[in-house]
C-alpha cells in the first residue's frame, strides 16, 4: 500500500484515479481547492490545497509516498500547467534530502507525442488556437520536468493518447514513450478509467522514472 497525496482529485481524471487508488487499497489524502466538488471515492483525509503554491504542496508532500498531480488549468490559464509542475518540483526539493522524498507522477499531454508520419501531434493542421496553446503549455511542463535531475526528485509524466474520454475500464492498454500509441486503424484512444489504470500501475511498479511515456489501446 502507497501513502499518495492527489491534487486534482475533483476533475474527470482525478477522479477516476481516486477511485482506482482505493479499489487497490491504497491510502489516498485528496488535496482540492473546492472539497464540495468531490464526488466518489472516500480518501481519508480531504484537505484544502492549491498545487500552484509551493507550500501548500510541501505540507501536502511530507510523510506521502507519492505525489500525483491531475491537474487541469481553466480555459484562460494554460501556462499554470508549468507553475504547477515548477511548485510540485520545488516543494518535494525543499524536503530535506535526509528524509525519503516522495515521486512525482503528473498527467502530460498528447501534443508533443510522434505521430506515425512523423510530425508532432501539435503540428497537425487544423487545431484550435485553444487546443494548441494548451498542448504548448504542457510541452513547457515536459520541458522542465526533463531539466530535473531523479537524484532530486523521482519524477514521471504520464501523456493520454490523442483521445481520451470516460469508458469502460478493461485494465488492458498498449505503452509508448514519445510516440502516439495507435491501434491498426490508425486511431489513438484510451478511456479515462484505463488511463487512471495506468496511472496508478506506474505508481506501484515506478517503470519510467525520469521519463514521459503514453499510452493507447
Amino acid at each position: 500500500m502507497a501513502q499518495i497525496a492527489l491534487f486534482g482529485a475533483t476533475g474527470t481524471i482525478g477522479g477516476r484515479v481516486l477511485q482506482e487508488a482505493l479499489r487497490r487499497g491504497h491510502e489516498v489524502t485528496a488535496f482540492v481547492r473546492d472539497p464540495s466538488k468531490l464526488t466518489g471515492g472516500d480518501p481519508a483525509a480531504v484537505v484544502v490545497a492549491d498545487v500552484l503554491d509551493p507550500a501548500s504542496v510541501a505540507a501536502a508532500a511530507a510523510g506521502q509516498d507519492v505525489v500525483v498531480s491531475t491537474f487541469g488549468p481553466g480555459p484562460d490559464d494554460p501556462h499554470s500547467l508549468v507553475t504547477a509542475a515548477k511548485s510540485l518540483i520545488g516543494a518535494v526539493q525543499s524536503i530535506d534530502a535526509q528524509a525519503p522524498r516522495p515521486r512525482v507522477v503528473t498527467v502530460g499531454g498528447a501534443g508533443s507525442l510522434r505521430t506515425p508520419g512523423g510530425p508532432l501531434v501539435w503540428d497537425e493542421p487544423g487545431l484550435p488556437a485553444p487546443v494548441l496553446a494548451l498542448m504548448h503549455a504542457h510541452g513547457e511542463a515536459l520541458d522542465f520536468l526533463r531539466t530535473v535531475p531523479v537524484e532530486e526528485v523521482r519524477w514521471t509524466s504520464l501523456s493520454p493518447a490523442a483521445r481520451i474520454e470516460p469508458g469502460m475500464r478493461t485494465g488492458t492498454y498498449r505503452l509508448g514513450l514519445d510516440d502516439l500509441v495507435v491501434d491498426d486503424a490508425g486511431r489513438s484512444l484510451i478511456s479515462t478509467e484505463d488511463f487512471a489504470a495506468a496511472l496508478v500501475d506506474e505508481v506501484e511498479r515506478e517503470a519510467h522514472t525520469g521519463r514521459r511515456f503514453t499510452l493507447g489501446y
